[in-house]
């Protein structure tokens, strides 16, 4: 991985109180929000939304804008602005590499996460047959899901889906494995519900795609804000995520192996490049989103300092943000658990989880609580995330749910906040 040295996450307790006391406090990251001094009706803004996008740091813009200004071109060309940007975009690869511990090779771009897995499971099906299966769950966000089923009805392929189980808020691992089998061509899994916070055990269930001979194709979008992604660790054969979930603009990235990209049959123009990973990345692209996606990384990193490698940084900012996020996903949920009429929804804290929060308010509208929220300077999500399956199976339909989500810039006075305007709510 371009001479990257890996450093596994710090485990102990030890190991994350360190990486705490190295990593920039939550002050010192909101500093870098300019977002963070809008005021509403008079309150400071919290912004709960980041499982639906987060805000956007400084150095992520000025990327942007110093790109646009200044080296904005198209690629493959001789001349300065065009040979700067080929520079810029494969650096941003060697950063995604890092991100993924990867290697550049495998990196591609898209507009987003849906549309990457639109393309990649067109180019896959062309080579499958009448007859053969994916697997995916009810637990995932439809953006994982109604692609297979496109090219499922195009083709004649079986689409098997793993039950979510609504006691434990996860996939249920039997069903899951009962499904796989010798017709599997694909299991597509997501590996953090953008519903309910639940994080999945995706290592497992990609190796009991690679035991029957099937491919993996994993949605990290709500992931990869929250837990360091490693490729080589989950074993999977393609994962995609989006920069404006980890403070970058709106850009889709996908880890696909190189080798397998260049055997895919993929849709695309006859002169345009033929090796990977350039063969994945239709048209030309968003080059100052792909820039920011990369400077979101960059500022991630930078988090912990300048020593080490950026892999090594980025495993410690993620260690201290995670315990940060534990921290307040445990004042979120025991505030709303104690308010009359709230129904919390997603696996208990202290079970593999991010630091989201989804529930509603006996008597009252998913919407009826949002509104109500940004009366009181607080910005939350509201309705079923397209997780769709997800919300049916929870008797909540449309109407779905309230999702309280801490970013890196959350404040546990937000977190106070925010329970204290859900409970004037519920006291009528």
């Amino acid at each position: 991985m371009s001479g990257v040295q890996v450093r596994r996450a710090p485990g102990s307790a030890h190991d994350a109180d360190a990486a705490v006391a190295t990593v920039r406090t939550v002050d010192q990251i909101r500093a870098d929000f300019p977002a963070l001094h809008r005021r509403e009706q008079g309150h400071p803004v919290a912004y709960f939304d980041g499982p639906g996008g987060t805000q956007v740091p400084r150095a992520v813009a000025e990327a942007m804008t110093n790109y646009l200004l200044h080296h904005n071109a198209n690629t493959h060309w001789v001349y300065p602005t065009s040979v700067e940007t080929d520079a810029l975009l494969d650096a941003a690869r060697v950063v995604f590499a890092d991100f993924f511990n990867a290697t550049p090779a495998d990196v591609s771009f898209g507009n987003n996460m849906t549309t990457i897995t639109f393309h990649v499971a067109r180019a896959l099906a062309r080579g499958w047959q009448a007859g053969d299966e994916i697997v995916v769950t009810e637990l995932d966000h439809h953006a994982n899901v109604a692609p297979w089923h496109a090219v499922a009805k195009e083709r004649g392929l079986v689409v098997r889906t793993a039950r979510l189980d609504t006691r434990t808020f996860r996939t249920d691992p039997d069903d899951l494995a009962h499904l796989i089998g010798p017709r599997t061509r694909l299991v597509a899994i997501g590996a953090a519900s953008n519903a309910l916070g639940t994080v999945s055990d995706i290592a497992a269930a990609c190796a009991l795609a690679r035991a029957a001979g099937a491919l993996s194709f994993v949605d990290a979008v709500h992931y990869a804000p929250h837990t360091l992604v490693d490729v080589q660790a989950i074993g999977c054969d393609f994962l995609a995520c989006s920069s404006y979930k980890f403070y970058g603009p709106h850009a889709g990235i996908l880890y696909a192996r190189a080798a397998l990209v260049q055997s895919l049959d993929v849709p695309r123009l006859e002169p345009a490049p033929e090796l990977a990973p350039e063969r994945l990345e239709t048209g030309t692209q968003n080059h100052e989103g792909i820039i920011g996606a990369a400077a979101a990384v960059t500022w991630l990193a930078s988090l912990a300092g300048e020593q080490g490698t950026r892999r090594e940084r980025l495993a410690l900012a993620f260690a201290a943000l995670h315990q940060r996020g534990d921290a307040l996903l445990v004042r979120a949920w025991e505030g709303l658990s104690a308010i009359g009429g709230v129904t919390l929804y997603g696996p208990m804290p202290g079970t593999p989880r991010t630091p989201t929060v989804s529930f509603t308010l006996a008597g009252r509208s998913t919407d009826d609580v949002a509104r109500h929220l940004v009366r009181h300077g607080l910005y939350v999500s509201n309705g079923d995330f397209y997780a769709q399956t997800v919300a049916e199976r929870l008797g909540r339909g449309a109407d779905g749910f309230v999702r309280v989500g801490a970013a890196a810039y959350t404040s546990a006075d937000e977190v106070d906040r925010m329970v204290a305007a859900v409970a004037e709510l519920g006291r009528g």
